[in-house]
């Protein structure tokens, strides 16, 4: 390697590793609250998304049409492990915030590839407290239709 392709390479390496630490606390709640994915699944998301961009971007430069192609793809590939996320069980539907959250995680991963780290971090954020401070609303809903039901 030259010395500019090792400042790539670290350059890479650092995208890969902030995609990663970007997902962590989002497959940390996910993990806490025992769902289908967690810590593991989460920044492996990420990850992916990053590096298949950041490999767009080597073989095709930035500024190829081509690149929505791969955008494309990782939109209907997350989509695809997401919807493994969903259970249906009885006419309820489980798993949907799972799902969500990891569409939303390769879309973060996929953000620090492009390196727009701006909306990376508000991804990891809102993805991370929408999970987090949401629960005391869901939990009101259900209460007040659990009433509902038995009255």
């Amino acid at each position: 390697m030259t010395l500019p392709s090792w400042w790539e390479a670290l350059s890479h390496i650092l995208s890969l590793g902030l995609a990663y630490a970007l997902a962590l606390p989002v497959g940390w709640d996910r993990e806490k609250d025992a769902r289908s994915a967690g810590i593991r699944t989460f920044p492996l998301v990420a990850i992916a998304s990053c590096g298949f961009v950041l490999v767009g971007i080597a073989i095709l430069g930035r500024t190829d049409p081509a690149q929505a192609r791969i955008l494309e793809g990782l939109i209907t590939g997350v989509g695809f492990i997401g919807g493994g996320a969903i259970l249906k069980h009885r006419g309820k539907a489980s798993g949907t915030a799972t799902a969500a959250s990891l569409w939303a995680t390769g879309a973060l991963g996929a953000a620090v590839g492009y390196g727009l780290f701006d909306i990376a971090v508000v991804l990891s954020l809102t993805t991370f407290l929408t999970l987090r401070c949401s629960r005391p609303l869901k939990r009101a809903t259900h209460d007040q239709t659990g009433a509902l039901d038995r009255s």
